[in-house]
């Protein structure tokens, strides 16, 4: 195997850990802002889970790796400079507790790398970009507030149906065990969404190193990719876990299960459609949809207008970042 491939692979593997770094709020900063699971549980739950949603689906990897650019464009240096600008983009906003859509930063990286490459605006494949990756940018998000603020007014009418009897103490216990499930397939959607980012490139390495013959995902490339994300959910992302889970809004149980199972449907769905959305951009406005109905005020406002700023900046950051790496490399390895 060539060694600018095992290169790749190897950053591509770097990425897919500081995503689930990133993301790690993603999965579980509400049920344990809320003490429904205590850190580690919700860590391992998290990390498993994430491993098994990387599992299920491929239709985003085929939109990543060989949706944005066509594979007659693609090059190694194409992907090599595409993912060491998204890697640094994302390491960034990790370590300042910034949280970011990873899966946009590789969007902007690729198109970053390819628009230097000599290709210019030609080479992207606008048609695919437009109708499924900036498309899922619009609904994710507004879908994720719709869900939460939808799930939380049927709990709250639910919970006064049947539950008005129980002791708000006991209703909230409730509602804590109910979101160990809901975080359970949060963790799910997270694994199947944002793992194809990883498995998209480094499928596109292979097949544009003339390793493999069609795009289709090894094994061991999913397995790979799903390892990667739990370790990285594992040992590392506690400031973006903050922001999401305490600097945000104040959360209490209702709201951690209604964010959770509303994020968790939208996510799940774009993934099967191969729409790569944010899981950050829909966990954050799901958290803020289902607080807005009862309390604007607990929607810490410069915490998000910060959130929205990142999130706005992500795709040109990453892509300006992997214009310059992709320059670098082209000078250094010819």
């Amino acid at each position: 195997m060539d060694i600018l491939v095992i290169a790749i692979i190897i950053l591509a593997l770097v990425y897919d850990f500081l995503n689930g770094a990133n993301d790690r709020a993603n999965a579980i900063a509400t049920v344990t802002a809320t003490k429904a699971l205590s850190p580690i549980r919700a860590l391992i739950l998290a990390s498993v889970l994430n491993f098994g949603g990387a599992l299920i689906s491929t239709k985003v990897a085929k939109t990543i790796g060989s949706g944005i650019i066509p594979q007659e464009h693609m090059t190694l240096l194409i992907l090599l400079g595409g993912i060491l600008g998204a890697t640094i983009w994302v390491f960034f906003c990790t370590k300042t507790g910034i949280p970011i859509s990873v899966t946009h930063s590789m969007v902007g990286g690729i198109l970053g790398a390819g628009l230097v490459s000599g290709g210019g605006l030609a080479i992207i494949n606008w048609q695919i970009l437009t109708n499924k990756i900036f498309l899922a940018i619009i609904l994710g998000p507004t879908l994720g507030l719709i869900a939460g603020a939808f799930l939380f007014s049927l709990s709250a009418w639910a919970a006064h149906l049947f539950f008005k009897k129980i002791p708000t103490q006991k209703l909230e216990w409730l509602f804590q065990k109910l979101q160990i499930g809901s975080a359970s397939f949060m963790s799910l959607a997270h694994g199947l969404s944002d793992t194809q980012t990883t498995m998209g490139v480094i499928t596109a390495v292979l097949l544009t190193g003339g390793l493999i013959e069609t795009f289709t995902v090894p094994l061991w490339v999913k397995i790979a990719s799903g390892v990667a994300m739990g370790l990285g959910t594992f040992f590392m992302g506690w400031k973006v876990m903050e922001t999401l889970g305490w600097r945000l809004s104040k959360l209490e149980p209702q709201h951690g299960f209604a964010a959770e199972a509303g994020a968790s449907m939208v996510i799940g769905l774009h993934s099967l459609l191969g729409m790569p959305v944010s899981t950050t951009h829909v966990i954050g406005c799901s958290v803020m949809g289902g607080t807005l109905l009862q309390n604007w005020r607990r929607i810490k406002q410069l915490v998000a207008k910060k959130m929205i700023a990142a999130w706005v900046v992500t795709i040109p950051c990453s892509a300006v970042m992997a214009a310059i790496s992709y320059s670098i490399l082209n000078i250094v390895l010819q």
